[in-house]
This record gives structure tokens, C-alpha cells and sequence, in this order.
């Protein structure tokens, strides 16, 4: 993985040093929170419902045993004894104090970390595929991009004061596990007529208040100009977007309101006139951080491994495990392992620092020192041998991290709702914890298969409930919490928006709401392998639609 040169280190010192200044004089008076807003949002600290919450970068969603061990040493120090994992692959503490924030930032950088552009109108943290450099359908790690992007961007002079908040996601795999279309960048590594890698590029993505699919605006984009390419997509959207109303300030309405056509002209013309003397990547440059991000060496296996085979075939609890949280991996006799933050009834993506050490302590054991924080606020051991699954299996049933659930209906997405958050008008945790006591981890969850239920307490949509199977937005109506329910969203290749169900249920009705659509999908599926986005997509809406309003009953189906 990455390590910080020496720029890197002295910049993130640099910020740590003037934020420390900046909290001492907001400490005695000599900034009003107004004036100190835009210094405290530049280093990922929000002022939330109860307290502040800092946002701690983890670029492409990669990091190591040291990085997790400091942050749980953070989380007992200056918080609750916890982290929350998002899902833009970042880590939230919810509980600091304003006098410990520098400390915290002075931690972070000490294992090469910060919270550095987490926050405020500017390009955020990069994302990536979760499974990159391990998934057996990748075309090219994806990583090296990031972190390119991730350099290119940070403090960029130009970019800094953006009309709103831009996100850019990068995927190299044939499935799209980084949900690039619904990104204000997309970036799918492909490959054209001669076998050469580059960029498919997809712009003006996003969910909130006004959901949009990117639009493919270039099918193929060489790798040297990733960075210019870059630049002239924000530099229209900077010279471009609007200022007026934050609620129309994204890429995707400048998108929307003047068209593809426009956008994909704008772009390529901007494109054209860039100096390739400044911007163009020489691919020593990629060659330089792909050698970051080089394969760990691996072990030869000369068959199948006994001991995860046997183990699966006399233990009905790591056969369910290994089932769902198990994927195939690129290099023969390894797998990748997620390691669900869902347990049942708990609350999704939280980790306990005691958590976090044994995660830390099982990469560095058994996983070549990675850890990865997925989008679907889990974490993800990339490179485990098979025959030592069995042992990472045992250590996290200990600490209540082996649920076998990764995506089933009980591996909910959900924001933090109005539990937390001074955004939101409903609250998303409960309904969550309540859905996986219903749905459990068991014979039934297994039985319902792949289903993804993401809950959003506000519709700015941070639980991604619009590219859901079944997604939930709660809202307020009259002082009560309502909750609207979407069918038929995806955000993986497939992309699609959810549809609205019609009216919206209360806190007491949703998880009934939720079971008579899964029992409508079970009774009309035609086999037991057709997924619930598969049946919505062939059946359509109205026979969950009679379901959940209970019309007519009885009819044919």
C-alpha cells in the first residue's frame, strides 16, 4: 500500500499545527463557531446533534494493522470506545471533544492518516472496489488510480472552494462494487480493440434529494491523460455550476439541466486545450505507485485445502460463513473474507476498539498486513489462505464479528439518522436493528438470498437507499417518523434508481411493510437462485405493490 514521502508528511504536520492554533483561539472566544466553521469542516470535524464528529480519511478504503490499531486507541482515548465505518469507505468518531480534536489529528499522522478534505465543497475521499487486487473478475487493480487522484486533488488551488461536494469512485473489475454510477466521477478500468487498459468515464452521478445516473461521456480514455481528463470535467463543473441554491449545485443537475451532449463537448474541449506539458501522467509515474500496490507474496498451494473443506462440511456455521462472506480470490488456495459489522440487532458499521485490535491483529496474522473498509460499511480481509479461514473464523466468532450475512437481507446500509445527525428528520438505526431481528442471519435470511436494504433517515440519502433492492427513507410528516419505501435499485453495473412504493409507513408499520414484500418475492420467485432484483425487474412493481397495501388479495399473480 501507499507509504506517505516526505511532502506528504510534512503537509499533513503542517495542517495538524494550524488546525491546533486555529481550536485554541475558537477555545478563548476569538472566533465565533460561525468563524470557525470553515477551518473545522477543512479538517472533517462536524458540529452534529449532540456533539462533533470528526471524519478520518481512509483513501480507497485501504489500510493496515498499525493504521487500525491507532484508530481504536483513539476510539478508548477520546471517544466512546468506538468507530463507525461509512460508507465512503471513511472511519467517524462521534463523540470527540473540540480540545481533543488536534491530539487526534496529531495521532493520526503519526501512522500516516488525517481527515484532510473529508468534508467542506471539495473533491473527497477517493473510492474504490473493496476487493481490489484480490477479485477473480479484475481486469487491473484500481488502486494505483486513487491514489494518484487522491494526490492530484489534495489542496488543489483551483478546486478547493467547489460549487458543492464532488466524489470520485474507481473500479477495475467486471462487477462494479465501488457504485461508480452514481458518482460525480465514475472511472471503470477497460480495455479497447488492442488489448490496451484505460478509462470508461462516467460523469454527473449522485443520489440526495434529486437521484441521477452518471452518463457515460468516453468510452475509453487513455491512462497518461487520467489527470487532465480529470481536471477538465471539475474545471467545467467549477466555471459551470451553479452558486445560487446548494440544492442545484452538483455536477449532476449541471448535467441534467444542459444535457449530455453539452457536458460531453464542454469536456473534450476543455480537454483539448489542457497542457499536456503540467498534466499528462508519464507512465513512469504509474509505474512508480502501481510498485505500492504490488501483490504480497503468496503461498503455493498444490490442490484444494483440507482444512477449509472438511471444517465446511462438519460445521453448519462456518459452511453458512463461508457461503456468503467468502469470495473467490484471483490467486489460487486464498479467498477474501468480509468481516460483517451487522450483527444481528447491532447497529451497522459500528466497530468497538477491542474490534478493531482483533481485525488488526488477524491482518497481520493471516492477511499480509491489509485491511479494506467496504462501501457497505463492512471490512474486508483481502488475502487470507484458505486453510487458515478456519482460524480467522474462530478469533472473530470470539468478538462477535464471524455473522454470516454479508449480502443478505440483515447487511443493512444505514446512516446515522437522527440519533446522530442534525441533518436528519428520522431515525435509521432502529428500524435497521428491528429488520435484522426480523430477517436474523438463519435458515430464512439464506433462504430470501442476495437482498440489499439501505435506509436513509433524510433525503440527503446517505444510508443509499435510492440504489437499494428495498430501500427506506424516513422522513418527518406532522411530528411523527414516516417511512417511504423504494423498490428495484442497484449500484452495481446494472445501476438503477429505486421506485416509490407509493404512501409511506410508520415507525411502528415498516418492518411488517418489509416482510410482506419479501414474502410476495418468495411466493412469485420462480426458482430458488432468481434474486429479488431479478424477479422486481421481471415482474414489475404491482404484485409487491398488492402486497404491501394489501390489494387485491387473492388475485392472480
Amino acid at each position: 500500500m501507499y507509504r506517505y514521502d516526505e511532502f506528504d508528511a510534512g503537509f499533513v504536520a503542517d495542517r495538524v499545527a494550524a488546525f491546533r492554533d486555529q481550536v485554541a483561539r475558537r477555545l478563548v472566544g476569538e472566533m465565533t463557531e460561525e468563524q470557525f466553521r470553515p477551518h473545522r469542516l477543512m479538517n472533517g470535524l462536524y458540529l452534529q446533534l449532540h456533539a462533533y464528529m470528526l471524519r478520518v480519511a481512509i483513501p480507497y478504503g485501504t489500510l493496515n494493522a498499525r493504521q487500525m490499531r491507532k484508530l481504536a486507541h483513539i476510539a478508548r482515548r477520546y471517544d466512546k470506545g468506538y468507530g463507525h465505518f461509512t460508507t465512503r469507505q471513511n472511519l467517524q468518531y462521534n463523540w470527540p471533544s473540540l480540545i481533543d480534536t488536534p491530539a487526534i489529528l496529531e495521532e493520526l499522522a503519526s501512522v500516516e492518516m488525517h481527515a484532510i478534505q473529508t468534508s467542506g465543497n471539495c473533491i473527497r475521499n477517493v473510492t474504490a472496489d473493496h476487493f481490489a487486487g484480490a477479485a477473480a473478475d479484475e481486469l487491473e487493480d484500481p488502486r494505483p488510480y486513487a491514489e494518484i487522484l487522491r494526490q492530484w486533488s489534495s489542496i488543489h488551488p483551483e478546486f478547493t472552494f467547489l460549487p458543492r461536494k464532488f466524489k470520485i469512485a474507481v473500479t477495475g473489475a467486471v462487477r462494479d462494487r465501488a457504485a461508480i454510477q452514481v458518482h460525480d466521477i465514475g472511472y471503470q478500468i477497460v480495455q479497447n480493440e488492442k488489448g490496451v487498459t484505460g478509462f470508461a468515464v462516467y460523469v454527473g452521478g449522485g443520489q440526495g434529494r434529486t437521484p441521477l445516473i452518471a452518463v457515460k461521456i468516453r468510452d475509453f480514455l487513455r491512462k497518461e491523460d487520467l489527470l487532465a481528463y480529470t481536471q477538465a470535467i471539475v474545471r467545467v463543473y467549477n466555471l459551470e455550476g451553479r452558486r445560487d441554491n446548494k440544492y442545484k449545485a452538483r455536477i449532476k443537475i449541471l448535467l441534467h439541466e444542459k444535457g449530455a451532449d453539452w457536458m460531453r463537448a464542454a469536456v473534450e474541449t476543455e480537454f483539448a486545450n489542457a497542457s499536456r506539458d503540467f498534466i499528462e501522467l508519464p507512465s513512469k509515474e504509474i509505474a512508480r505507485i502501481q510498485d505500492y500496490f504490488a501483490p504480497p507474496k503468496f503461498r503455493k498451494f498444490a490442490g484444494p485445502s483440507e482444512n477449509f473443506e472438511s471444517r465446511r462440511e462438519s460445521d453448519p456455521k462456518f459452511a453458512a460463513f463461508a457461503s456468503t462472506n467468502v469470495d473467490a480470490h484471483q490467486q489460487p488456495g486464498y479467498g477474501i473474507v468480509t468481516i460483517s459489522l451487522k450483527p444481528i440487532g447491532g447497529i451497522p458499521g459500528d466497530a468497538s476498539a477491542d474490534q478493531m485490535d482483533i481485525v488488526a491483529d488477524l491482518a497481520e496474522r493471516f492477511g499480509h498486513d491489509e485491511i479494506r473498509v467496504s462501501h457497505e460499511q463492512n471490512l474486508v480481509l483481502p488475502h487470507v489462505a484458505l486453510d487458515d479461514i478456519v482460524t480467522v473464523f474462530d478469533a472473530l466468532a470470539k468478538s462477535n464479528l464471524a455473522t454470516a450475512n454479508a449480502g443478505l437481507i440483515s447487511d443493512i446500509i444505514a446512516c446515522p439518522g437522527l440519533d446522530y445527525c442534525s441533518l436528519a428528520t428520522a431515525r435509521s438505526i432502529p428500524v435497521a436493528q428491528r429488520i435484522s431481528e426480523r430477517f436474523g442471519e438463519g435458515a430464512r435470511a439464506r433462504e430470501i438470498g442476495d437482498l440489499k436494504i439501505k435506509i436513509s433517515g433524510c433525503i440527503n440519502a446517505c444510508g443509499h437507499h435510492h440504489v437499494a433492492h428495498i430501500g427506506i427513507l424516513g422522513l418527518e410528516r406532522k411530528g411523527v417518523e414516516t417511512y417511504q419505501i423504494t423498490l428495484g435499485g442497484s449500484g452495481d453495473e446494472t445501476c438503477s434508481l429505486g421506485t416509490l412504493t407509493g404512501p409511506g409507513f410508520s415507525s411502528e408499520e415498516i418492518v411488517d411493510a418489509i416482510e410482506r414484500i419479501v414474502d410476495r418475492y418468495l411466493l412469485v420467485r420462480e426458482e430458488a437462485s432468481e434474486d429479488f432484483l431479478t424477479v422486481y425487474r421481471r415482474i414489475g412493481m404491482g404484485p409487491f405493490k398488492d402486497a404491501l397495501y394489501q390489494t387485491n388479495v387473492g388475485a392472480d399473480i
